[in-house]
């Protein structure tokens, strides 16, 4: 519309100076000549309105023609990509996964209470009611659900995945017998007379079976084998955490666990008969894609809790592998 408008622009303005010229040369010249030159000028006037048509239709005739291939580029080019997306089947993004874990567990402190420990001795001599302090080495053994959440950070870091981990574990300690003699031992009855000299029902399991009786004669006659002779010293754990996953897309993938709550169970209970302990827990660990989504990895994971549960200590570390199945 600009060029039009200036090539209009320019033809107005020859004509004009035409005009002038006209004038001028009337005035001078004799009348044939004015003729003879207005016949010319005119002429030059048609041929350059005809000259102004053809370019006003060869610009109009551009315009049409780049407007229509421009349009049809693009319907083409957008043809073309739904096309191949049509082709290509989407792929499907496996952003779940369950595992299964197992290792070794270790404790910061033994259990030093009334069932497990030597309360009722000093270091080197033993509790009458049992051994020693239980160990601070163990097993674990446990399961655990990864939900995706986002592939990005919610767009703060490219392949960067963050998931959703609810995860439940259950640690072994070993076991703690009642072997040694105590006030009351099952086997003898209230006057010293050896009733069941064969029992190896310990302390602990007589108090029971005491407590449970009317008479004193259910000390040694009542219920009484040899299920009640020891306690197995163990801990359920149950925690639920952000896991932060690095190179998505890649078949190595590390990940980390800045912080997650964790709930546990500890037993036999602490002298208070408390049984659960909140905490923190952190863990780093690695995971490999085996086979299509088959998993194998592993993991070191640090519970954190900050207090005792009456006395008893449930801070500790775990490190094993896992194997996880994606869907």
């Amino acid at each position: 519309m600009n060029k039009t408008k200036l090539v209009l622009g320019i033809a107005t303005a020859t004509l004009t100076v035409v005009g002038a010229m006209v004038s001028q040369q009337a005035v001078a010249g004799t009348k044939a000549q004015h003729h003879a030159q207005v016949a010319g000028l005119m002429s030059k006037v048609d041929v350059l309105e005809a000259q102004l048509r053809a370019m006003q239709d060869e610009m109009s005739s551009i315009r049409a023609a780049s407007g229509q291939s421009a349009d049809s580029a693009k319907v083409q080019e957008l043809d073309a990509w739904m096309q191949e997306h049509k082709a290509k089947p989407e792929k499907v993004v496996h952003d779940n996964m369950i595992f299964f874990r197992g290792g070794f567990a270790r404790n910061d402190s033994k259990r030093n209470d009334l069932l497990t420990g030597n309360q009722f001795g000093g270091d080197n001599v033993p509790n009458v009611l049992g051994g020693g302090r239980t160990n601070k080495d163990g097993w674990y053994i446990g399961a655990g659900f990864d939900f995706g959440l986002t592939d990005d950070v919610w767009g703060l870091m490219s392949d960067t995945e963050v998931d959703a981990e609810l995860m439940f574990e259950y640690k072994n300690f070993g076991a703690k017998h009642f072997n040694n003699a105590g006030a009351i031992v099952k086997g003898v009855g209230p006057a010293g007379v050896a009733v069941n000299p064969n029992a190896q029902n310990g302390p602990l399991c007589t108090l029971i079976q005491f407590a449970s009786n009317d008479e004193l004669d259910g000390i040694t006659n009542g219920a009484g084998n040899n299920s009640c002779n020891g306690v197995t010293v163990s801990q359920f754990s149950l925690t639920a955490a952000p896991k932060i996953k690095f190179m998505k897309g890649s078949a190595f993938r590390p990940w980390i666990i800045p912080i997650g709550l964790g709930l546990h169970v500890i037993s036999p209970p602490s002298n208070g008969v408390t049984v659960l302990n909140p905490g923190m827990m952190f863990g780093a660990g690695a995971e490999y894609a085996l086979w299509k989504e088959i998993h194998v990895g592993a993991d070191v994971r640090y519970h954190l809790t900050g207090r005792s549960v009456d006395g008893v200590n449930t801070d500790g570390m775990t490190a094993g592998g896992y194997l996880g199945i994606g869907f």
